[in-house]
């Protein structure tokens, strides 16, 4: 082994030459898009290799759940059959995420139709939620009570959601898609070390409730790894929902038992607030990167629409040149990241409540104008970016997964709980976890919320308002059909986990499997941080560091599922941040 004396020269020429490189002006680059670099796929140099299959294929973060959705595809299902199976199968196999008493996005290609569909089955606030619920005496914010208590439970709509989704694209019967997910439920499964971990970080919040302590504690404690999961309430449910679909769980029995839950510890959801849940159908946010086309989740997610955003200020530079993590590449990104964000704090929220300028933010020209700010070598402090002004350009814990069928048919979901495990709080004899969705919206604009996200008026609490997300299912178009298929959980970090994977598709030629495993950065504008994973070179770390940023290394970020279609077959890969995930195919 070299001594640390010998390795020292170069350690600071690499650093020297990476101080030019970031250091060169950029600024001729920013007069047109640059065209995206010829994608080219080697099986002898490829550092990671992704899951193969002719047919079809789901990416899910468990393999239990993405064995059920590939049993579906082989039996003739579509892509939107797997998608309601592995939905409620998630539910049972991954309780921290998947879920029944959340709720979620979907994007869909329909091969038939040519036509992409943004399905938004989120949360909506109750009919007795008011402004400043969260509030104290003093008008501070209360800590926990939009977390971990009943009043921080929005309107359920993952249910309502899958069932629309079958009913307007599926092929197959509710029933059929959910006997799998009963008979797990029933018979139970092993916990994983990934679930034993979660449950024991949240045991407290868990065990606040007789309902849930009596699913997921054993003898006064959480289930350790090696104990079977068996959630018979939440089986009894589920067959409830296969033989009466979404009716029993908004206006029957399951619904009954929610708002008995509620009304016993001072909850606000009522009859009417389940009666009156509407799935909507929305129109895609979509955008053009070096000739590909990005389609994704428009308000009230925030994901689709800065994903645009910051592609359109990142196509001026020719990232490939750069390197894939070079201090050039980080520093284009960070500073986008930091303008997206600052506007997603002044202009984003529910449609249905605020004229949300998606044409503008979207838009190249405006693009053109926030990439002015951006200087090729100084870092631009998060005090002094204030929300742009696109109106003249106007003319964590989640899951997600990704499926393709035979027929090029493709689905990516996002749906989530909130926090792990949500609220925490089990409906009593139905044993399904409920959201802690409420904390999405501002309880107090201008306060962070649990992902220390700033929020603004547009998405301050009203009755009947879907709370702002951040969750990004999202296409990417080549010549018209499919070419990528994903989406990631991770609260503020979606939309920079998701636009990484794209970038790490066309920019550098990344296969779905070197893509997920290439270390993520992020910034949000605020705090004034830029967080990255481990696996940074150091000289990369010191050239980011000596031009301003506060680098700060911290846990894994995101955890995609991602599916390539190409004209050989289809690609996919399940991230390596959570073991328990799995691509699988046919």
């Amino acid at each position: 082994m070299p001594s640390s004396r010998l390795r020292r020269p170069f350690a600071l020429g690499a650093m020297a030459l990476g101080l030019a490189l970031a250091f060169a002006p950029v600024a001729s680059q920013a007069e047109a898009p640059v065209a995206a670099p010829v994608v080219k796929y080697d099986y002898d140099q490829d550092i990671f290799h992704p899951v193969y299959a002719k047919h079809g294929m789901v990416a899910a973060e468990h393999e239990l759940a993405s064995r059920i959705g590939v049993d579906v595809l082989k039996r003739g299902g579509n892509a939107v059959d797997a998608a309601v199976a592995v939905g409620f199968a998630l539910a049972v196999v991954l309780p921290n995420a998947g879920n029944l008493g959340g709720g979620g996005f979907m994007m869909l290609h329909d091969t038939k139709s040519g036509q992409d569909v943004a399905l938004d089955f989120r949360e909506i606030a109750p009919a007795k939620a008011s402004r400043d619920m969260y509030l104290d005496a003093k008008g501070n914010v209360a800590e926990g009570r939009s977390t971990y208590t009943h009043l921080a439970i929005g309107v359920p709509g993952t249910v309502a959601g899958m069932e629309h989704a079958l009913q307007r694209w599926g092929t197959m019967k509710l029933a059929d898609l959910i006997a799998p997910s009963i008979k797990l439920a029933e018979d139970g499964f092993v916990v994983s070390p990934t679930m034993a971990k979660m449950l024991e970080v949240e045991k407290d919040n868990l065990g606040k409730w007789e309902s849930t302590r009596a699913i997921f504690f054993k003898n006064g404690r959480p289930l350790q790894l090696g104990d079977k999961l068996v959630q018979k309430d939440l089986a009894k449910s589920l067959r409830l929902i296969a033989k009466h679909g979404s009716k029993v769980f908004y206006q029957g029995e399951i619904g009954d038992k929610i708002v008995a839950e509620m009304a016993q510890h001072g909850g606000l959801i009522g009859k009417d607030d389940l009666t009156h849940y509407k799935v909507e159908e929305r129109v895609p946010v979509s955008g053009d990167y070096r000739g590909y086309k990005v389609v994704s989740m428009p308000p009230p997610s925030s994901g689709g629409t800065h994903i645009i955003q910051i592609l359109n200020m990142l196509e001026r530079y020719p990232l490939a040149q750069y390197g894939v993590n070079s201090a050039q590449t980080i520093h284009a990104m960070a500073e986008s990241m930091k303008l997206a964000y600052a506007d997603r704090a002044e202009y984003l929220g529910d449609p249905g409540f605020v004229k949300v300028p998606v044409k503008g933010l979207t838009s190249k020209k405006y693009a053109d104008e926030l990439a002015q700010k951006i200087d090729p070598v100084k870092v631009l402090p998060a005090a002094a970016i204030k929300p742009g002004k696109p109106q003249p350009y106007e003319s964590d814990q989640t899951t997600h997964y990704s499926i393709v069928d035979a027929k090029g048919n493709a689905v990516a979901v996002t749906y989530t709980l909130n926090l792990n495990f949500g609220s925490g709080i089990v409906a009593k004899g139905t044993g399904i976890l409920l959201n802690d969705e409420m904390d999405d919206f501002s309880a107090k604009p201008g306060v962070p919320n649990a992902y220390g996200l700033i929020g603004g008026e547009a998405n301050a609490i009203q009755p009947g308002k879907r709370p702002l997300s951040s969750m990004s299912p999202t296409l990417v178009l080549k010549n018209g059909k499919p070419w990528l298929v994903t989406g990631s959980p991770g609260g503020a970090r979606i939309i920079t986990t998701t636009l990484q994977t794209i970038v790490n598709a066309i920019d550098f030629g990344m296969n779905p499997a070197e893509a997920a495993s290439t270390p993520r950065v992020h910034h949000q504008w605020l705090p004034d941080q830029l967080r990255v994973e481990k696996g940074l070179s150091p000289d990369t770390m010191a050239i980011l560091k000596q031009q301003g940023y506060q680098v700060s290394v911290q846990p894994t970020m995101g955890r995609t599922q991602t599916i390539q279609l190409r004209d050989d077959g289809l690609y996919g890969y399940s991230d390596p941040r959570n073991p328990d995930g799995a691509t699988l195919g046919y």
